[in-house]
């Protein structure tokens, strides 16, 4: 029988490289909130709910595409999350109404990253290793989504500040069009192979039922909180604190740059100790950086090394939340079911990105929504806490053995 060309490395490969450049283009639609709200003289608000209703949307369809790929395969899910991409770029670029730039960006913009992100990749990934290595690879792949951050942010601006933010757009869209090719070393079996005689529904009705579930729900909604806000409205924070354009672009990037560095630790760390206690520690370190940005005087200085500290901690929870998935309900349907989690982290991305629009429209200040980020980091440190660890495959046999 002739090999698949389709190697653990080939998929590794892949994965880092559609990671990189949907996160990449991603992590630079902050830079489009000011230039777009002054040519169509909107408030912050209205974009900042566009972003907020693409936040929700890509983790509503990416529920959706979850299941669709452990039913059909991950590679035609993934090639139709590219022409998404491609598509709501080019709309981005020529719409100038708001209700039309919400529903572009809700189901166009939204079902791209859905198909193209966390859920789908890394479970791919995750099947193709063994479980002792599973969390350092699902790092791996989830630092080169922040390598796309901090490659595609540079570009991004220099693309605004040299042409314009619509051609820019259109530029973007050519280099999401470079997902469909390297969707090709995702196909593949549905489920990766992996044998189970439970149903799809079935299994997402025995994830609802445990209590770790719902945790891990709720703890990522505060990681998307955070990484949300803080990716769209960084920059406008700080230019409005009288620091250059230049510093909060380079704010974003030296967290990309410092998250490939983050989340590789995190999965590693994750194959040797407790995944829960560790994301119990990212969410309280994260609550204490966001204070000293709040507390402390903003300088060139502050920012960075603000950038620097939460960059280490930005996606660390992302290996470690995925790979407690697939520890606890087994890989057959992780695609699925970490999808599910990850809405959780996309309702508080809803929440972080227009709540902090809104906030600042009607206090002509950021610092509630600084404040609640705080408070929501110690919510998430005590909420993980609790999750139970052991496979549900071994609770349930332990009865019966004994």
């Amino acid at each position: 029988m002739q090999k698949s060309w389709r190697t653990p490395f080939v998929i590794l490969a892949a994965g880092c490289t559609i990671m990189a450049i949907s996160f990449g283009i991603r992590a630079g639609f902050g830079l489009f909130l000011q230039p777009m709200a002054l040519e169509y003289g909107w408030g912050r608000e209205v974009f900042s709910f566009s972003i907020a209703l693409q936040n929700l949307m890509w983790g509503a369809l990416g529920a959706v595409a979850g299941a669709l790929a452990d039913r059909y395969g991950p590679g035609r899910v993934v090639a139709g999350g590219a022409i998404c991409y491609i598509l709501g770029l080019i709309g981005l670029a020529y719409i100038a109404t708001p209700w039309l730039l919400h529903v572009n960006a809700a189901f166009l913009l939204g079902g791209a990253l859905g198909g193209t992100s966390f859920g789908i990749i890394l479970a791919v990934i995750g099947r193709t290793v063994a479980p002792e290595r599973r969390s350092l690879y699902m790092g791996i792949a989830t630092a080169a989504g922040s390598f796309g951050q901090f490659a595609l942010l540079p570009v991004t601006q220099v693309l605004i500040a040299s042409l314009s933010w619509h051609a820019a757009l259109l530029v973007l869209a050519g280099v999401a069009a470079l997902i469909i090719p390297l969707s090709l070393a995702l196909a593949g079996k549905p489920g990766g192979g992996v044998a189970s005689q439970q149903s799809i529904g079935a299994a997402l009705r025995e994830a609802i039922s445990e209590k770790g579930f719902h945790l891990l729900f709720w703890g990522y909604f505060v990681c998307g909180f955070h990484i949300a806000m803080l990716t769209v409205h960084l920059p406008a924070f700080v230019s409005d604190a009288g620091l250059k354009p230049s510093h909060g672009m380079t704010a974003l990037a030296l967290i990309g740059l410092f998250n490939m560095v983050g989340t590789l630790c995190a999965g590693y760390l994750g194959g040797r100790f407790s995944k829960k206690y560790l994301l119990s520690t990212i969410y309280s370190i994260r609550a204490l950086l966001i204070s000293m940005l709040v507390f402390l005087p903003l300088t060139p200085f502050t920012l960075y090394a603000f950038a620097c500290g939460i960059g280490l901690l930005w996606l660390g929870t992302v290996p470690l939340t995925n790979g407690l998935v697939g520890q606890i309900f087994g890989m057959r349907y992780a695609a699925m079911l970490a999808s599910v989690v990850f809405f959780g982290h996309q309702i508080g991305s809803f929440v972080g990105v227009w709540g902090a629009g809104w906030l600042y429209d009607h206090t002509g200040s950021y610092s509630g929504a600084f404040m609640a980020s705080i408070g929501l980091g110690i919510f998430a440190a005590i909420v993980n806490l609790p999750v139970n660890e052991r496979p549900l495959a071994e609770r349930r046999a332990a009865p019966a053995a004994a």
